[in-house]
């Protein structure tokens, strides 16, 4: 397989991957339109931004065309216009094109393993370059009539809201493939706690979704995941969190249930965003702490070698010297 895709030319391997990213952002955007609710295109929950955010990150930015290429399918069933689809997917372009060309500039990492890495995902990731996307598609829509000028902001922000939290629950995760590797070796007693935590999560992410409200029973298992399984498990937590949470605010249950579309909006996006937040900055902290735990004992074992090998010829140089003495 390796060998047959180095035979292919250059052209050939950029459309290839092109294609891939086009397939990738397609699929996640019918996942997020089973969850519109403006106009059956614009969602809560759009993991394709995810896609679009992480695709120039890993593979570089001249596949942008998938991302076009993939909004563009997902959207041209649903209108309004040809030309009006064409505009809004180079909005989805152009957000998070330009939240890559920011993040790099300010040292953004793929390995995603330092606590800038994670500040710089959501401040200019999750919700800069969403906001672009958001601002300029709604404005698409506004002007081409399908929207009036009055629902410009409640569409705005359920599309930039969808975006951001598409970005802080898909885009980590995809960024945190190329170091994935099957686990080996692993104990019983590590199999049962991550089922303990898989059942903990969902359970208190059902339970932060009922009436009275009660938010606050989900980041106990955001610190466990964080300690224990570090990124990974952190997450993963912090997407079926903020996926059952928007499920609820869909329909209106919970603690979401009073409240019109706008405040409804806010108040997901504000609980979201704290959670996503909280698993990243978490996770990415342990992270840094099992870095330099593993430095410093690097640098102990080492100094432990030198002092080994200094010691035999110190002892050597002092028998010497205490002989030409006698």
């Amino acid at each position: 397989m390796r060998l047959a895709a180095r035979q292919l030319s250059p052209v050939a391997r950029w459309c290839l991957v092109v294609l891939a990213v086009t397939v990738c952002y397609f699929a996640t955007g019918q996942i997020g339109i089973q969850w519109a609710l403006v106009r059956e295109q614009i969602s809560p929950l759009w993991p394709a931004a995810g896609v679009a955010l992480a695709a120039p990150m890993l593979l570089g930015p001249r596949f942008w065309p998938g991302i076009f290429l993939g909004a563009l399918l997902t959207n041209i069933a649903i209108g309004p216009s040809l030309a009006t689809v064409s505009m809004l997917s180079a909005g989805n372009v152009i957000g998070p094109m330009l939240a890559y060309a920011v993040m790099r500039r300010l040292g953004f990492r793929n390995q995603f393993d330092r606590l800038p890495d994670a500040v710089l995902l959501v401040t200019i990731g999750a919700i800069g370059g969403t906001a672009v996307s958001a601002g300029l598609g709604t404005g698409v829509l506004v002007l081409d009539g399908a929207l009036g000028a009055g629902d410009f902001w409640p569409t705005a922000l359920v599309w930039w809201t969808g975006d951001a939290i598409g970005v802080l629950t898909v885009a980590p995760l995809l960024l945190l493939t190329p170091r994935f590797r099957l686990p080996t070796r692993v104990s019983p007693a590590r199999w049962a706690e991550a089922i303990a935590l898989a059942i903990a999560g969902t359970g208190a992410a059902l339970l932060a979704s009922t009436a009275p409200a009660k938010l606050f029973v989900v980041f106990p298992v955001l610190v466990w995941a964080a300690l224990r399984f570090r990124q990974a498990g952190a997450l993963l937590c912090s997407l079926c969190v903020c996926t059952l949470t928007i499920f609820a605010a869909v329909r209106g249950h919970g603690p979401y249930g009073s409240y019109e579309l706008v405040p409804r909006m806010l108040h997901v996006q504000g609980f979201d965003v704290t959670v996503g937040m909280t698993a990243l900055v978490l996770s990415t902290i342990v992270l840094q702490r099992d870095r330099a735990t593993a430095e410093i004992t690097e640098a102990w074992l080492q100094i432990t070698e030198m002092v080994d090998m200094i010691a035999p010829r110190q002892s050597l140089r002092s028998a010497m010297t205490q002989r030409k003495d006698d």
